[in-house]
C-alpha cells in the first residue's frame, strides 16, 4: 500500500565536466516516489538513468536541487554520515554483482550487517541464511562468488542488499546480464519485496521489464519525458 513519499527529488540537475563546458546528465528533475512503490526508470543508454539512481543513493551529489530520502536531505551529508545512512536505508543491487570475491556468499551478507550494526550480532547469521533461502540459493552459502552462476550471483547480491532490512531497494540493470529464466527469478524477488512493504526502484533499458512495474518513469537527455502508472 502506498503511503507518504519516501523519495523526493526537487529541481535536480547534475553536470559533468568543467564549469565552462558542462555535460548535463540530469536537467531539472522533479520526482516523488511513495513508500511501497514498484518503480522502473527506463530510457536509452545515456538518458540519465544511472545518474538518477546515483542521486537517490547519494553516490553522486546534484549540481543544483535537493534530494531527500526517508526524511534525510541526502545531498547535505558528508561522506562518513552518508555511508552510514546508505547502509541503513538503501539496499543497492549493482549490474555486475560487486560481490567480494574472496568471501563466501554467507560472509558477503554478514559484512554489511557488521558495518552498520543494525541487526543484533546474535541474529546476523540466521538472518543471512534466511535471506539466502528466500532468494533460493541457501545451498550456495559457503561457496565463493566465482563458484556460482550469473543468476545465482545476482540473487546473492539482492540478498546482500536486503541484509540490514532497508526500506528502499534499488537496482541498476539487474536483469541485463541474465537469461529469461534467471531474469524472472530476480523480478519475482522484487515483487515479493514490494508485497512485504519495501520500495523498489529499478533502472533498466528493457521496456518489457519496465512494463511489469506499477509505475514507469522514462528519461531522455537527462529529463523526465513520461511518468506512467501501468496498473493501479
Amino acid at each position: 500500500m502506498r503511503t507518504s513519499n519516501l523519495i523526493q527529488l526537487k529541481s535536480v540537475s547534475l553536470n559533468y565536466g568543467p564549469a565552462a563546458s558542462p555535460y548535463p546528465a540530469l536537467q531539472d528533475v522533479n520526482l516523488n516516489v511513495a513508500s511501497g512503490e514498484h518503480l522502473a526508470i527506463v530510457g536509452s543508454s545515456g538518458s540519465g538513468k544511472s545518474s538518477l539512481l546515483n542521486m537517490i543513493t547519494g553516490i553522486d551529489h546534484p549540481t543544483r536541487g535537493e534530494v531527500e530520502v526517508g526524511g534525510t536531505k541526502v545531498h547535505t551529508l558528508a561522506e562518513g554520515p552518508l555511508a552510514l545512512w546508505r547502509g541503513r536505508t538503501v539496499g543497492i543491487v549493482f549490474q555486475f554483482f560487486q560481490l567480494i570475491p574472496n568471501l563466501t556468499i554467507l560472509e558477503n551478507l554478514l559484512l554489511p550487517m557488521e558495518f552498520v550494526n543494525v541487526i543484533p550480532k546474535a541474529e546476523r547469521r540466521g538472518r543471512a541464511l534466511s535471506l539466502l533461502a528466500q532468494t533460493g540459493i541457501e545451498a550456495q552459502a559457503h561457496k565463493l562468488p566465482a563458484e556460482l552462476s550469473g543468476g545465482e550471483q545476482q540473487r546473492a547480491a539482492i540478498a546482500r542488499a536486503l541484509a540490514n532490512d532497508p526500506p528502499l531497494l534499488v537496482a541498476d540493470e539487474p536483469t541485463g546480464n541474465l537469461d529469461s529464466r534467471n531474469a524472472e527469478k530476480v523480478l519475482a524477488i522484487f515483487r515479493a519485496q514490494v508485497a512485504a512493504g519495501k520500495t523498489v526502484v529499478v533502472v533498466t533499458h528493457e521496456r518489457n521489464v519496465g512494463a511489469e512495474f506499477g509505475r514507469v518513469v522514462t528519461l531522455r537527455d537527462g529529463m523526465v519525458v513520461a511518468d506512467e502508472r501501468s496498473r493501479p
